[in-house]
């Protein structure tokens, strides 16, 4: 396990304007709305919350949303993160991440839906920023591969989903506490960024805790 890396990220919607006014245009009325007054009042009253929503999906997209935390732990060691709190130091973040898998000389990476997502994630901002990238991290990820335990695929297989929530649930692990994935953008935004490192790094340790379990029954 000391070349092990556990590891999770929190990510953030777009703040670049450019975007927002990209995605703001894309949202049209439903075709079946026709009549004149009806368009002004759709447009008054639900195009907003329809723009709102589209840019907080941007957070899943690493062509436009941006990472704010990354909290990791190699082997048995203590759990520390890198967080951006202004929104200007994510290739900061990346870079000590970086600096860490390179010091650790990690030959896995563990975490939930890691192959599917964060290390996905990771490796486009680091293109977008130009952070020059570790070798040790695989550029292309598949959840069957040595180099990568996906504590999601290892439960529920490459075709399913599992919640991490869930998958403690049912080994009988402590669940999430008060703050989910969901409240990261409102969090930072009002500026609980303690809150948001205690929470990416409290699911790198349920990531550990689950992978233990795994191993100890040979899987």
């Amino acid at each position: 396990m000391e070349n092990t890396i556990y590891l999770d990220i929190e990510t953030l919607p777009t703040r670049r304007q450019d975007i927002i006014d990209r995605v703001a245009a894309d949202i049209q009325p439903p075709a079946s709305i026709k009549k004149p007054e009806t368009l002004v009042r759709w447009e008054e009253t639900e195009r907003p919350g329809a723009i709102k929503k589209a840019v907080e999906k941007t957070s899943f997209d690493p062509a436009a949303g941006q990472i704010c935390t990354i909290a990791w732990a190699v082997g048995g060691g203590e759990i520390v993160a890198a967080h951006d709190e202004t929104g200007e130091g994510e290739a900061l973040v990346l870079q000590s991440f970086f600096d860490a898998v390179f010091q650790s000389r990690a030959s896995q990476f563990v975490g939930h839906y890691i192959s599917g997502f964060d290390l996905r994630f990771i490796l486009c901002r680091a293109v977008v920023l130009g952070v020059s990238i570790p070798s040790l991290i695989p550029r292309d990820p598949k959840p069957w591969e040595k180099t990568v335990f996906d504590t999601m695929v290892a439960w529920s297989g490459s075709r399913g989903t599992i919640s991490l929530d869930n998958l403690c649930q049912a080994l009988g692990i402590e669940g999430k506490g008060d703050v989910d994935g969901s409240m990261v953008a409102g969090l930072w935004e009002a500026g609980e960024h303690e809150a948001i490192i205690e929470y990416c790094k409290d699911d790198v340790a349920k990531v550990r805790a689950i992978h233990k379990r795994f191993q100890a029954v040979g899987f």
